[in-house]
């Protein structure tokens, strides 16, 4: 038989040296990301232009190919670790978990099974319970399971939700969010085959909060109609405000309902670690699931969500399944299968990064950052009160603050400032100098700052604000012409 040289191998003086090209280039981008712009531009015509070809039969030196990705990709995707990156919810990662990351990934470790990954198994049983001890879940008989992100720990949570609470059959199963749900549980619902009538999104109130009234009002109608009300997602840190909502009465009302109630905590869950985030999360730990993003704000790259549950065995009774092929790989009752708990059966070894970034730092630095960030958001309401310039659309929250430009001496209509907003946002962006980009609340078009990068310091909230007003100034004059 003819030697195999297809081997898809370097030499180990070529992966040495390719090995550090690439650290080098990861050093250097954190290193001088804030020197960096955090926006990046590109048409699908220009993408094609630069990428698109057919697959090369031949294969070329891997340095040169190195050489074009950090030329031609790296710059070409926006840097949403940059500290002037306020739009969205920015992932500040750090690189004790990215270096951990390359290694889960350069191991290609399996942490789906027991018996093939005892030790990523193992460890992604001890970071659980370093979270379910965080958000006051039951240590012994809590459970979780790590995710790609937020949206498949919705998802898997639904799941797991209305497996519990009803069984095969689910045909007038009743799920009821708030308007400012993330969209992923919309996404999570309609991706389980609930249809549009089984859902229930209930009106918030002035502060963007859950409506009570208005939810038991609606679970009494759907009870009379001989419908079956089973779930209640609920808010940690709404994306555009970062609103909680009031989570001790939700969790009164899904007692007395007999109603899952799984908090989505993707984005502020994390604030629990510092002491004005822990009294805004009363009530978090009577959740029987609950949503949270350690590539948010713990600080993780992505990919990371994590789902943890009250009882861990919703988790198995929901995803077990027994195919012949690994029968012998399944192990004893204290050898959790990951696969078992969740939806997928190949998982990557996503606790490692959280282990060691933890284990590093201490949960000390973590807090110390997550008050940082709250506490600059609220210096941030601060300045923009104390202006004549601006106003503050919706107070501080999580790190989240939403405001507007509407200088006091002026008397614009909705529509002009709705106007002079979104051309403001859009300026900025061009400029790439800042991401910051608008939401709508109240039906105002309005500016949205997430301030959770630990990096980001006053000077670049001040400067960005600077920029939008020179942008605000530019229509102004414009709309006098006019």
């Amino acid at each position: 038989m003819k030697k195999n040289t297809a081997r898809l191998e370097l030499s180990k003086e070529e992966m040495q040296k390719y090995g550090y090209q690439i650290v080098d280039a990861i050093v250097e981008h954190h290193h001088t990301q804030h020197e960096k712009f955090p926006v990046a531009f590109g048409s699908r015509e220009e993408m094609d232009n630069l990428f698109l070809e057919e697959a090369p039969e031949n294969g070329m030196d891997a340095t040169k190919v190195l050489e074009f990705v950090l030329e031609k990709v790296m710059t070409n995707s926006a840097n949403m670790a940059h500290p002037r990156s306020f739009s969205f919810v920015p992932g500040p990662s750090n690189y004790v978990s990215v270096m951990a990351d390359a290694l889960a990934t350069g191991y290609n470790i399996f942490s789906g099974g027991w018996s093939i990954g005892p030790a990523a198994a193992e460890l992604e049983i001890v970071t659980v319970q370093w979270l379910l001890k965080i958000f006051g879940f039951p240590k012994k008989k809590g459970g979780g399971i790590f995710t790609s992100g937020g949206s498949m720990a919705n998802l898997t949570a639904v799941a797991t939700a209305r497996r519990i609470k009803c069984g095969d059959d689910f045909s007038k199963a009743i799920i009821y969010l708030s308007d400012q749900a993330h969209s992923s549980n919309i996404k999570a619902i309609r991706v389980l085959g609930f249809k549009k009538e089984q859902i229930r999104i209930i009106p918030t109130d002035n502060e963007f909060k859950f409506a009570l009234n208005k939810l038991k009002n609606c679970i009494a109608k759907d009870r009379l109609e001989g419908l079956h009300p089973f779930c209640l997602i609920a808010s940690a840190g709404t994306t555009n405000t970062g609103t909680v909502d009031p989570l001790p009465e939700l969790a009164s009302i899904c007692k007395k309902e007999d109603i899952w109630f799984h908090i989505d905590g993707a984005y502020g869950g994390a604030a629990i670690l510092s002491a004005k985030g822990k009294h805004m999360l009363k009530g978090i730990e009577k959740a029987d699931s609950l949503t949270v993003d350690p590539h948010k704000w713990f600080y993780q790259p992505y990919e990371m969500g994590c789902l943890l549950v009250r009882n861990h065995k919703h988790l198995s009774h929901t995803f077990t399944e027994k195919p012949e092929y690994l029968r012998d790989i399944e192990g004893n009752t204290s050898e959790i299968n990951f696969y078992d708990h969740g939806i997928q059966l190949t998982r990557r070894f996503r606790a490692l990064k959280f282990y060691m970034s933890l284990k590093t730092f201490g949960l000390k630095e973590f807090r110390d950052a997550i008050s940082y960030n709250i506490d600059l958001a609220e210096e941030v309401e601060n300045l923009l009160r104390g202006s004549k310039s601006w106003e503050v659309v919706f107070p501080a929250t999580l790190a989240v603050i939403n405001f507007r430009y509407n200088p006091i001496k002026q008397h614009y209509s909705e529509k002009e400032l709705d106007q002079i907003n979104q051309y403001i946002s859009h300026k900025v962006v061009e400029s790439r100098k800042a991401l910051l980009v608008t939401t709508i609340l109240n039906n105002q078009v309005v500016l949205r700052m997430c301030l959770i990068n630990p990096r980001t310091t006053m000077d670049d909230v001040t400067e960005t604000l600077d920029l939008c007003k020179t942008f605000a100034l530019e229509i102004e004059e414009q709309m006098a012409i006019s």
